[in-house]
């Protein structure tokens, strides 16, 4: 059974950091894209970052680079995405999603509904 499981979120003042999670069960992830989106309320969802199958080349949106760190351990089986320098804007539910109907190679499915499988979503509030 496939499943993704995010964690890591909450409350956390501007500029400060936090380390969200995707624990994957039911495939491997290391031969697969994962990518991290975000929806604010009343926002459309977003795609933040991707790490590509294998090879883990990453892509960031623009409004997240510089700033947030995607990466793979392949042992746990879990991606994770390092958000430094964190501003009030970047409040959202942060999902995790993979695609495991297509093989990638080093790019990343291109838009959200190129994913099939989603995580629950974890709560990200910057705020003073």
């Amino acid at each position: 059974q496939v499943q993704l499981v995010e964690s890591g979120g909450g409350l956390v003042q501007p500029g400060g950091s936090l380390r969200l999670s995707c624990a994957a069960s039911g495939f491997i992830l290391y031969y697969y894209a994962i990518g991290w989106f975000r929806q604010a309320p009343g926002k459309e969802r977003e795609g933040v970052s991707c790490i590509s199958s294998s090879d883990g080349i990453t892509y960031y949106a623009d409004s997240v680079k510089g700033r947030f760190t995607i990466s793979r351990d392949n042992a746990k089986n879990t991606v994770y995405l390092q958000m430094n320098g964190l501003k009030p804007e970047d409040t959202a539910v942060y999902y995790c999603a993979t695609d495991l109907s297509t093989l990638w190679g080093s790019s990343c499915p291109p838009r959200s509904y190129d994913y099939d499988y989603w995580g629950q979503g974890t709560q990200v509030t910057v705020s003073s």
